[in-house]
């Protein structure tokens, strides 16, 4: 029987690099998947059903969490985000490890539902460097850039809850300590 594959949750505060470095792993490790989210939000023009997101209706979602067919579920901006319950078993039970990136909330919440999916949490090296790295990206402007700081020192309160607390000052260095984690707890099972 092939081993079931390992829950990785990725998370930290906005800015900090999370999708960058999942994007990394997931190029550089064939054995890992990203776990694709559902969402309520309007595809964008570089999104991909299935792809990007599963993109769903309002009454759709809603009748997902009344079906419990979420492992865990969100409102942020007016718009509902999740991770499908069955895609996320089915590929676990291929023996294949997922990638959950997530942010802060939904990761406190898939770890009190998944006590055996390892929790790694990216932290800036200081606030400072995440402004500097939110301002660069030109996506958003200084009222949501100073918004999501503050939200930040929030979050980063709660490193402490995480398996493991990964420093992305330098992105080689960042990917390489977090390929070394699943390595070694892949080990373990």
């Amino acid at each position: 029987m092939k081993n079931k594959g390992r829950l990785f949750v990725i998370s930290g505060p906005s800015g900090v690099g999370k999708g960058t470095v999942c994007r990394m792993l997931l190029s550089r490790n064939d054995d890992l998947k990203l776990s694709v989210s559902a969402t309520t939000r309007a595809p964008r023009s570089e999104d991909t059903e299935g792809v990007t997101y599963y993109f769903k209706s309002k009454p759709e979602f809603e009748k997902m969490i009344e079906e419990s067919a979420f492992l865990e579920w969100a409102v942020y901006n007016n718009n509902y985000y999740g991770t499908p319950l069955s895609a996320l078993e089915e590929k676990l039970n291929q023996g294949i490890s997922v990638i959950l990136e997530i942010e802060v909330q939904g990761a406190l919440k898939v770890m009190q539902k998944r006590p055996d999916a390892v929790s790694i949490f990216i932290a800036p090296p200081d606030e400072q460097t995440l402004f500097k790295r939110l301002k660069g990206r030109g996506t958003e402007g200084d009222e949501e850039i100073l918004r999501r700081v503050k939200a930040a020192g929030w979050e980063l309160s709660q490193k402490e809850h995480y398996d493991y607390i990964v420093v992305n000052d330098d992105l080689d260095t960042a990917v390489c300590e977090i390929e070394k984690i699943m390595k070694d707890e892949k080990e373990k099972m």
